[in-house]
């Protein structure tokens, strides 16, 4: 038990709420760590919430009674994330990010740590109300979005693999359609990722036809797993037939024009 000053006391207390998101933390935790009452904790926790959601961090939430406590809910605000993505959106117009295809370069993005950190948590807050309990992805590209994702979420996360790896052990393998090159490839997942039953939510970088995302919900039904959400960073809007119909995207990739190199992005449909 540490005996602190109160100013110390609430930065240690705050410390922990942001390092446990998503976690109910029984007020008597706190009480016995500081050698404090139960009111003067939860005094302090009121300065905290107050302090989270006038600077867009987050809410607390209080759980009543015996088995109650103190919940972290990591939030962006409206404002900042639509600021936050037209300065995304800036960035992946640039001329330079055109790639064959159609499709854009964005692993300098991807590999930012605080532009990652404010993704994940923009899909942390779209995501907060759906008690998701582990977050898939495909490799490669989506992983570190999907960890960026599963740290406010405070959750595992799980990778599908493009083939089969000895170190995965035993695995389950599906046949699955490319939605833009209209091509039979194959995605797995080791039994042990995944419990089954577990509700899922699922996270890429890029959609086309959406592909690779019906692939992993189909994947999901052998776990008999629930998908409790899609969220894409960039889709594509040019796109005769969507595979998918429930996702929301950050951004929404509208017009290329290849030979002038132009590139047109807007507001993805979680802005809608």
């Amino acid at each position: 038990m540490k005996k602190l000053r109160r100013s110390a006391r609430l930065v240690d207390m705050t410390q922990h709420l942001l390092a446990h998101p998503h976690t109910l933390i029984p007020l008597t935790l706190f009480s016995e760590e500081y050698g404090s009452a139960k009111s003067s904790i939860s005094e302090d926790l009121s300065i905290i919430k107050e302090a989270f959601e006038s600077q867009g961090i987050g809410v607390l939430k209080t759980v009543a009674g015996a088995a109650g406590g103190v919940k972290f809910i990591p939030q962006m605000n409206a404002n900042d994330a639509k600021a936050f993505m037209q300065e995304m959106i800036g960035l992946l117009e640039k001329p330079e990010r055109l790639l064959p295809g159609g499709y854009l370069y964005m692993s300098d993005i991807l590999g930012h740590p605080q532009t990652l950190a404010r993704i994940g948590k923009l899909f942390a807050t779209a995501f907060a109300d759906q008690d998701v309990e582990v977050v898939m992805t495909v490799e490669t590209k989506g992983i570190p979005l999907a960890h960026a994702t599963a740290s406010y979420l405070n959750v595992p996360v799980v990778i599908v693999r493009r083939d089969n790896k000895v170190t995965e052990g035993s695995v389950v393998s599906i046949n699955y359609v490319s939605g833009s090159s209209k091509r039979i490839q194959t995605m797995s997942l080791a039994r042990r990722a995944l419990a089954e039953q577990s509700r899922v939510l699922i996270i890429d970088d890029f959609m086309k036809a959406g592909g690779t995302v019906r692939g992993m919900i189909d994947l999901l039904q052998e776990f008999r797993a629930t998908v409790v959400g899609c969220g894409v960073l960039v889709e594509a809007a040019d796109v005769s037939e969507r595979l998918v119909d429930e996702y929301i995207s950050l951004a929404r990739l509208k017009d290329v024009d290849v030979k002038e190199k132009q590139i047109r992005i807007e507001l993805g449909s979680y802005f809608a």
